[in-house]
């Protein structure tokens, strides 16, 4: 059983830095892309970032790209996304997820696991 736990998320001041992790287990990790999700109140679920399995190739959302970084350490099985220069609508609740085999890394539809989310709360 695929299990996912975010951490890291607090609240923060405007232009912070925050570093959010996912530990992963039940899957063998490498084999899969990596994605980080947000969803704000009232607001459908967004992409913000992915990362393939041995962390050669990475994606962002226009929102998030030159200010986040997604990366993995794949002898702890852990996928992080570092938070620079955050903004009040970066506020959200943030998951990762693992992506399906031949799944497209921006649709919410093609993970297959997902964790229980960690909130990220952006605030002067």
């Amino acid at each position: 059983q695929v299990q996912l736990v975010e951490s890291g998320g607090r609240l923060v001041h405007p232009g912070d830095s925050l570093r959010l992790s996912c530990a992963a287990s039940g899957l063998v990790f490498s084999s899969y892309f990596m994605g980080w999700f947000r969803q704000a109140p009232g607001k459908e679920r967004e992409f913000a970032a992915a990362i393939s399995g041995l962390g050669w190739r990475t994606s962002y959302a226009d929102s998030v790209k030159g200010r986040f970084t997604i990366s993995r350490d794949n002898a702890k099985n852990t996928v992080y996304l570092q938070m620079n220069s955050l903004k009040p609508e970066d506020t959200a609740v943030y998951y990762c997820a693992a992506l399906k085999y031949g799944g497209v890394q921006t649709n919410l539809a093609d993970y297959i696991s997902w964790g229980q989310g960690t909130q990220v709360t952006v605030s002067s």
